[in-house]
């Protein structure tokens, strides 16, 4: 196949869509909702676009892990449990992504991500500064970093939130540094799942190293805001974003019944 499966213009405009798309989901996840809807518009097999967006979705989430462990915003000697758990994780569902369904998940989604916006919305002081924490070593590991890592290879939109909140809730970290580790995660099981798309065959080479590189760029402009305008920024992107991919994945559901609700009015 070949490496370019887009002209030239389609090409600068996915760059800069995934310059735009990393930026967002650096601070507050979400960032498919721009890419993978560009990679279809741009002829893409539904397959190729999941696969490419991994890709450059590997370069954004490195890059704002990059900035942020040369920050000392991370350590990542402490956060290697977690990303094992998070890495086995995504494996297993990016496995088992390949043999079963994922509509009983499409349909709960939106519920879930509708009760993270609403959970930050409502509670202006979570994540505002370190708390103590509730869960320490395996414990945290196989839950914010083995079951979300198993959730972003098995399906994938919000991983970044879930991340986040788990950082918040579980470990009692503040808003940035949550985001910060979340990142970290993120990479990992974006890896994960980007070498198992690998071996399928199914990566656009040419169109996801130019998004990568753009995602790069996006990415870290977004990773500078997090530790400089930290929760103020944080809190209102989480809900925002929450709220527009909730609003997306009803509407790949429902839409059509929505259509027709709306035209008997």
């Amino acid at each position: 196949m070949d490496l370019f499966v887009v002209g030239p213009l389609v090409l600068g405009v996915l760059f800069l869509v995934a310059v735009l798309a990393a930026f967002i989901d650096s601070i507050a996840g979400g960032g498919g909702l721009l890419t993978v809807p560009s990679l279809l518009a741009a002829g893409l097999s539904p397959a190729q676009a999941l696969a490419t967006n991994k890709l450059q979705s590997v370069g954004g989430s490195f890059s704002a892990s990059l900035y942020f462990i040369r920050r000392g915003a991370v350590n990542l000697r402490e956060q290697k449990l977690n990303i094992a758990m998070t890495f086995l994780g995504a494996i297993g569902g990016t496995l088992l992504i390949q043999h079963i369904q994922a509509d009983i998940l499409r349909q709960i989604l939106p519920l879930l991500l509708i009760s993270i916006g609403l959970w930050f919305l409502l509670m202006p002081r979570l994540g505002e500064a370190d708390r103590e924490h509730r869960l320490r070593g395996l414990p945290f590991a196989l839950i914010g970093g083995g079951c979300v890592g198993f959730y972003d290879g098995f399906f994938g939109p919000g991983a970044g939130s879930f991340y986040a909140l788990a950082f918040v809730t579980l470990c009692g970290f503040n808003l940035a540094k949550a985001t910060a580790h979340a990142k970290i995660l993120n990479f990992t099981s974006n890896l994960a799942s980007l070498l198992f798309f690998m071996f399928g065959g199914k990566v656009v080479w040419g169109t996801g190293v130019v998004m990568l590189l753009g995602a790069f760029i996006g990415a870290r402009l977004g990773a500078r805001l997090v530790l400089s305008r930290g929760q103020k920024l944080i809190r209102p992107m989480v809900v925002t974003v929450s709220a527009v991919m909730s609003a997306k994945l009803l509407w790949d559901s429902h839409g059509s019944v929505i259509l027709a609700w709306f035209a008997a009015l």
